[in-house]
């Protein structure tokens, strides 16, 4: 099994878990959850990160709560994250952001390939910030 798979088996039992664990919260019950993936092509081997972010409480993220108050700011309309007028450099540095889940009872679906990380940090705030 390799590492993508490992970690795309580990979140969806971590998901199960907290969507059917007692006690869960509100939130998490009522199935609101982001699965998050960054990949840096450009790397050897692909570097790939990936979270399960879940917002009541923030969790799953290493920028969780700042994550879910962008998101829910921007109503989780991703077109609404992050600051447009920040200046990036033109080095390119590919880096491609996907997230798929639900958000306040409607599906998210975001697929984009962006020049560098920094216009990434512009495009979606901290919502893909998984690296800590």
């Amino acid at each position: 099994m390799n590492r993508l798979t490992r970690t795309a088996a580990l979140a969806a039992a971590l998901m199960a878990t907290c969507l059917l664990a007692p006690g869960t919260t509100a939130h998490a019950a009522s199935g609101d959850w982001l699965s998050l993936t960054l990949t840096r092509p450009g790397t050897t081997g692909g570097d790939t990160r990936t979270a399960l972010l879940l917002c009541d409480p923030p969790q799953g993220h290493p920028k969780a709560a700042e994550a879910c108050a962008e998101l829910a700011a921007a109503e989780g309309d991703f077109s609404r994250l992050g600051d447009k007028d920040t200046l990036c450099t033109l080095i390119y540095a590919p880096v491609r952001a996907r997230a798929h889940g639900r958000w306040h009872g409607r599906q998210v679906a975001y697929d984009r390939t962006l020049g560098n990380a920094c216009e990434l940090r512009a495009e979606t705030g901290d919502v893909f910030a998984l690296e800590g």
